[in-house]
């Protein structure tokens, strides 16, 4: 099964409350209102001086976000109406609203993440980022708003049982995620399939052409609400520090961005949010992430 059987479960659930109209099918782009899911307060909005960099986008009175448009539970594009539903999404909107402005969401896979920072393409990426030293070097991010866990997702008849049955079997991941290195460190052995999304890979797992998919737990879970003949095996292999990703050297952002997620955080609707999109699939508790970028960057080094 595909994307449909997400959106009918979710449809069912009464998730669906991004209102907004989809963008073209070749530029990837849809559009949200600022309202967001019920679980998304009303925000008060600050102002900004009109020569700094949320300034300007007040006064264009949008700011452009790349998300997945293929990962559920965290961002999936509507094929019927063309809006953006999850959990980053959420996030994204969230900060919109505290800035008064509505969100553009466009499809940033994980290849094309900091090259849309690093040429104005996108103002903010929420697109299940982890938080690791070499990205560091390149952009800023907010300190996490979720840690997920790798794991490796095969089909329900498969042998493999965790990460050191993968030698000589072909395994897919997504191009630039950090996965292409986590994988050729504990299974070198893996024949390494890497494809621009996550969508690809759970074609490619259902079909039979690879045998495993390796990346974060909450993402596989999202293929396996769209197949539950799929399952997960294994330990978990790394921890997966989200981060929203902003352009480097932009310290307005980040405090900003910091500032929108801790208010989620400590209001609850974080909580809520995470038990819409993500626990109710997964039967876990969120844990809100306490950690700030340096930290996140040690957990990630420790893998």
């Amino acid at each position: 099964m595909q994307v449909s059987r997400w959106l009918g479960i979710a449809l069912s659930a009464g998730v669906l409350a991004i209102a907004g109209c989809g963008g073209d099918d070749e530029g990837g782009a849809g559009e949200s209102a600022a309202g967001g899911s019920e679980a998304t307060p009303a925000a008060s909005v600050e102002k900004f001086a009109a020569d700094t960099t949320l300034g300007k986008i007040q006064e264009k009175g949008e700011i452009t976000i790349g998300v997945k448009f293929d990962v559920p539970p965290f961002g999936v594009k509507n094929p019927q109406s063309g809006e953006v539903e999850g959990f980053d999404v959420e996030m994204g909107k969230a900060v919109a609203a505290k800035l008064g402005v509505k969100p553009k969401f466009i499809e940033a896979i994980s290849d094309n993440r900091i090259p849309f920072l690093e040429d104005g393409t996108a103002d903010l990426i929420l697109s299940t980022m982890t938080i690791n030293e070499e990205r560091v070097g390149q952009i800023a991010f907010s300190d996490p708003y979720f840690i997920a866990r790798g794991r490796v997702l095969v089909p329900g008849d498969s042998s493999i049982t965790g990460v050191a049955d993968l030698a000589g079997k072909n395994v897919c991941t997504a191009l630039g995620s950090t996965y292409e290195a986590n994988l050729k460190k504990q299974a070198p052995e893996a024949k390494l399939k890497l494809v621009d999304s996550y969508s690809e890979c759970l074609e490619l797992v259902q079909n039979g052409a690879v045998d495993a998919v390796s990346t974060d737990d909450v993402i596989l879970t999202g293929m396996i609400i769209q197949d539950d003949t799929l399952k997960l095996v294994g330990d978990q292999l790394t921890q997966e520090p989200y981060g929203a990703g902003i352009k480097k050297g932009d310290t307005q952002m980040v405090d900003f961005v910091n500032g929108v997620f801790q208010g989620l955080k400590d209001d609850g609707t974080w909580a809520k949010l995470h038990e819409e999109w993500i626990g109710k699939y997964t039967g876990e508790k969120g844990e809100v992430p306490t950690i700030g970028v340096d930290e996140a960057v040690e957990l990630v080094k420790n893998n």
